[in-house]
């Protein structure tokens, strides 16, 4: 129970920043400073983490904080997607930014 509580308790402290990463790209809509291949690795890690769940409840595993913890997980994988679809939208703008630029330069 105690492993289930920290699990869940780390999985909501690493999610409290993707919010603010969500805010920021919509806000500065620019990729500057974001790295694709870092969020694509912590989605690959909480869908590894997805997977875990599901096999920790094939295997009998129960309870408000198990499914506390699946929740956050599924939670983060979200925020992470919402944020890279973001990145792809902002590279956009950026190169457009860029083309038009060089073309008043």
């Amino acid at each position: 129970m105690i492993s289930d509580l920290l699990e869940a308790l780390t999985i909501f402290c690493f999610g409290l920043s993707w919010p603010i990463s969500i805010r920021k790209s919509i806000v500065s809509r620019t990729a500057k400073g974001k790295s694709l291949f870092f969020e694509v690795f912590l989605l690959i890690g909480y869908a590894c983490g997805i997977a875990r769940k599901f096999i920790q409840l094939d295997a009998g595993s129960e309870g408000f904080l198990f499914f506390l913890s699946f929740f956050f997980y599924v939670l983060n994988f979200i925020e992470i997607s919402i944020d890279v679809g973001l990145y792809f939208r902002n590279k956009k703008l950026d190169e457009a930014a860029d083309r038009a630029a060089a073309q008043k330069a």
